[in-house]
């Protein structure tokens, strides 16, 4: 009888131990399942009956628990296409690969389609979407939401920036302007719709526009694409404004002043720092 009992007891033992194994297996894999994405992730977002793939960098400890600075980036005109892949090769995305670690926010990458540029009024509304879904899905923060581009994309940043209004904590516009010489503009037709006339009342009307939003401009001395003339014009009417403004220029660099700029260790320091109130 003691030897039944005894086995008896064993055998509840044996399956306590295994139906405890199975729970915590099963609470072990709905934990891996509720485990979040994070990286680099493919997205669309549907405008006018049209859909446009764009990109996501999610940062590794990204938690749904808490809100997310989120920083719009605007690529320059070699990236555009609808593949939504190319815009995170040049610019932003190539410097998160190198020092992830820095770049601990959303950050949404849409794709300007060809023969467009980010100035015209669907590319535009292309760009706010993709961050607008992108802030929902990944908790981004509207207080801490910010606006940077490239070339192309530095033009973007300008105009995005004055059409809205106390939408950004900061901007960082890179090679970019409000006006082109008659070679961009006869390289980029669709540039020469929207560029402000070279003239200093151009430049005090932005400036007054972006008023003390935080700026930090960055351009190359020897750009042969975008003059720095551009930066510099801004960078003074900016400071006529009593703006928040800071303006990096680099000595014999050309047009792709990204790769030194996104290299920054402050730059992300800074632009993190920056908050609406």
């Amino acid at each position: 009888m003691v030897h039944f009992l005894l086995g008896v007891l064993v055998h509840i033992a044996s399956l306590r131990l295994f139906f405890l194994t199975a729970l915590f297996l099963a609470l072990g894999a709905s934990a891996q399942a509720r485990k979040h994405e994070t990286g680099f992730l493919d997205r669309t977002v549907s405008l006018q009956g049209a859909s446009f793939k764009y990109q996501v960098f999610v940062p590794d400890d990204w938690s749904p628990r808490q809100k997310w600075p989120i920083i719009l980036f605007l690529h320059g005109a070699g990236e555009r296409g609808s593949d939504g892949l190319l815009q995170t090769e040049v610019g932003i995305g190539e410097a998160i690969r190198k020092w992830r670690a820095r770049f601990p926010a959303i950050i949404v990458m849409p794709q300007c389609a060809k023969d467009n540029w980010w100035t015209t009024p669907k590319m535009e509304d292309v760009a706010l979407a993709s961050l607008a879904a992108a802030a929902k899905e990944f908790k981004g923060d509207p207080s801490r939401t910010y606006l940077t581009g490239i070339s192309m994309g530095g033009y973007g940043t300008w105009d995005i920036a004055i059409r809205h209004p106390n939408t950004f904590a900061a901007i960082v516009p890179i090679c970019g302007g409000i006006t082109a010489s008659p070679s961009l503009k006869q390289k980029y037709p669709e540039l020469a719709k929207k560029a402000y006339a070279d003239e200093p009342k151009s430049y005090a009307e932005v400036a007054g526009k972006i008023g003390k939003t935080p700026v930090w401009m960055f351009h190359g001395a020897d750009d042969p694409t975008v003059s720095p003339e551009n930066s510099r014009k801004m960078f003074a009417a900016l400071k006529a404004e009593d703006g928040n403004v800071h303006y990096t220029e680099y000595p014999g660099i050309g047009h792709e002043s990204w790769h030194k700029a996104y290299a920054e260790p402050e730059l992300m320091t800074w632009l993190l720092a920056q908050k609406l109130l």
